[in-house]
């Protein structure tokens, strides 16, 4: 009897570079190949628990990105805010807001539901969801107007269950100005459909869902891409799937699948620093992260408390954190290693605003390394901010 046949293995760092580049985080994408919108779609989304991690994520992954891109699409209601997968809120295409949506409520907004169902004895939530449509599509509400409404009606009710119980029932996008770039306000809410002028699509399947899934972060295990989406029961549509597949494992024997034609760059292939958001997609996309946090211990480093930091990657591993704060007043000395201000328009700036980016390494670099992350951070403030002069240095900001 034959031996079955055992699959190809791929390193932590073959994996590390097939994401990467899957991520655009290999190269920055030139703009003639990827637009902003396409970005969004080809990643399924981008985590937009706070106004500015979307920016940040596109423009560690685009060529010349400009934030008023995106601030644009927002604004023509191209793109939108609104809660997905794992119940958490991404910025996504207003078609992928109509269909995935759909697809993943089961695995976050029906189960976070489930949490507040003690609070919402007596309340009939196919009422409540007609209603709530009725109240955000007469008139875009804040959680507080919408949960006084809900009250109004079901005053024996927990008001934050009946708020939670419409945002878990509805695709509720947060309309702007909130989410424009160098914009405030308040989250308020409509109903997707209305916003975005349509009618919501059929949902899309869960074949497709795992196809795009791999596509953004393959090569992955069925264990991944529930980790991902927050849908469960996912291995019969892996299994049904698998003729179309690739088949791996890695370093574990955990099996792996992946698109035939996917890339699958050699795991020498150098991987620049990149700056990424708090909750960027990257490093909560996969059940086993080792792919991209090399040591167990490095998990904890970016997160205090319920707050989550800016990360920072060196040779395609999670290496640090950052943060960027932005005063006004006059110039101080310099002491950063890269300063976007010459000596000579020193003066004349001397009032204007001044950013600094501060990198918290999680342990020393080389020299080299060190100088290609300054550059890097260098070319994200950039991209992001409209200080007129700005600092770069390597410190301590968190304990």
């Amino acid at each position: 009897m034959a031996l079955a046949k055992q699959p190809p293995v791929l390193t932590a760092r073959a994996l590390n570079r097939a994401t990467l580049d899957r991520q655009l985080l290999l190269r920055r994408s030139p703009r003639a190949r990827m637009s902003v919108l396409g970005a969004i779609e080809h990643l399924v989304g981008l985590q937009a628990q706070n106004v500015k991690p979307p920016y940040i994520a596109l423009a560690a992954r685009l060529a010349d990105f400009d934030p008023q891109e995106l601030s644009a699409l927002m604004a023509s209601r191209e793109v939108g805010r609104l809660v997905t997968m794992r119940s958490t809120i991404h910025t996504h295409s207003a078609a992928d807001s109509l269909t995935l949506r759909q697809l993943v409520q089961s695995g976050g907004p029906a189960r976070e539901l489930r949490m507040f169902q003690g609070g919402l004895q007596g309340v009939d939530l196919d009422q409540l969801t007609v209603l709530a449509r009725e109240l955000v599509e007469g008139e875009p509400r804040t959680m507080k107007q919408l949960r006084e409404a809900l009250l109004a009606r079901w005053p024996h009710a927990d008001p934050q269950s009946l708020s939670i119980a419409a945002r878990c029932l509805l695709p509720l996008v947060q309309i702007t100005p909130r989410g424009l770039w160098g914009s405030s306000g308040q989250v308020r809410l409509t109903t997707a459909e209305h916003w975005f002028g349509r009618t919501a699509d059929p949902a899309a399947t869960a074949d497709e869902l795992v196809l795009r899934y791999l596509g953004a972060f393959g090569p992955a295990s069925v264990k991944d891409m529930q980790t991902w989406s927050g849908l469960t029961r996912m291995r019969e549509v892996f299994a049904r799937l698998r003729p179309r597949l690739l088949v791996f494992c890695d370093e574990k024997g955990v099996e792996l699948f992946d698109l035939p034609d996917a890339s699958r760059p050699d795991p020498s292939t150098p991987a620049p620093p990149r700056f990424l958001p708090e909750y960027d997609n990257l490093l909560l996309s996969h059940a086993d992260r080792s792919r991209v946090v090399a040591q167990d211990e490095h998990k904890s480093l970016t997160w205090r408390g319920n707050q989550s930091y800016p990360t920072l990657l060196v040779d395609g591993f999670l290496a640090g954190i950052w943060q960027l704060t932005q005063t006004e007043g006059r110039a101080g000395s310099e002491t950063s290693e890269a300063s976007k201000a010459s000596k000579a328009s020193k003066a004349s700036e001397a009032e204007a605003n001044r950013a600094t980016l501060t990198v918290q390494l999680f342990a020393p670099l080389g020299k080299a390394q060190r100088a290609e992350v300054a550059e890097e951070a260098e070319r994200t403030l950039s991209a992001l901010s409209s200080a007129a002069t700005y600092d770069i240095r390597f410190g301590r900001f968190l304990d």
